[in-house]
């Protein structure tokens, strides 16, 4: 291998020695401008290489952003459609709130006719104030300034005060409590009645609240509401 090298090198400074001066300047000025050729050629390489990985980089951020932007979009389709199908809910029960509300005045009106008619067949105690409260009922419900909401609310609290009624003790009689009588729902007019004095007697001091609750034997007409 040595003697390869040197044959070469012997057969290269023979070669060169059939060369003139200005020949084997040009030789090697040709050899230097390979030389800086490759040079520059490497600082390209070199450049090409670093914007090569500058592009990669940038790549890498933007892919990342896009696989971002693509969840937060997914998210947002996600809200979205929970958001139409809410307004569809919306609507659904617009269109059920509105048939209620056309419902509501007949209904009442029936309601208030019902009460009408209890209160008509039932004994009369009250009797003033009751018709008042129906007559502002009555009224409530053919004034279109008052909402369905209040015509229902009155109407209501109409019945619940009636109820009432049902769980309390009141008491009417004469001023000198000598005469004691039954309402009749057939006659429609007050009875009078003997042999209840007393217990009627207790009956009054119990709703006046001057003695305490207890059973009383009286005359009970069948109701006719």
């Amino acid at each position: 291998m040595l003697n390869k090298k040197l044959t070469f090198v012997f057969i290269f400074l023979v070669s060169t020695s059939f060369l003139s001066a200005s020949e084997m300047e040009s030789v090697l000025e040709v050899g230097r401008e390979n030389s800086s050729q490759s040079a520059v050629s490497q600082e390209k390489i070199d450049s090409t290489e670093k914007q090569t990985d500058k592009i990669v980089n940038e790549y890498k951020v933007v892919a990342k952003q896009v696989e971002g932007l693509k969840l937060y979009n997914e998210q947002k389709r996600i809200q979205i459609q929970a958001q139409l199908d809410l307004m569809d809910k919306l609507d659904e029960q617009l269109v059920q709130v509105v048939v209620m509300q056309r419902q509501i005045p007949p209904l009442a009106q029936r309601m208030l006719e019902g009460l009408e008619q209890f209160v008509a067949l039932d004994t009369p105690f009250y009797i003033d104030e009751r018709m008042e409260r129906l007559d502002i009922v009555r009224s409530s419900l053919s004034n279109p300034k008052i909402t369905a909401s209040e015509q229902v609310r009155q109407i209501l609290e109409a019945y619940n005060i009636e109820a009432e009624y049902g769980r309390k003790i009141s008491s009417y009689q004469t001023k000198d409590e000598q005469q004691s009588g039954v309402w009749n729902n057939e006659t429609n007019d007050w009875e009078e009645v003997s042999g209840y004095r007393t217990a009627i007697r207790d009956g009054i001091r119990m709703a006046k609240k001057l003695a305490p609750t207890d059973m009383l034997l009286l005359p009970v007409s069948k109701g006719g509401a």
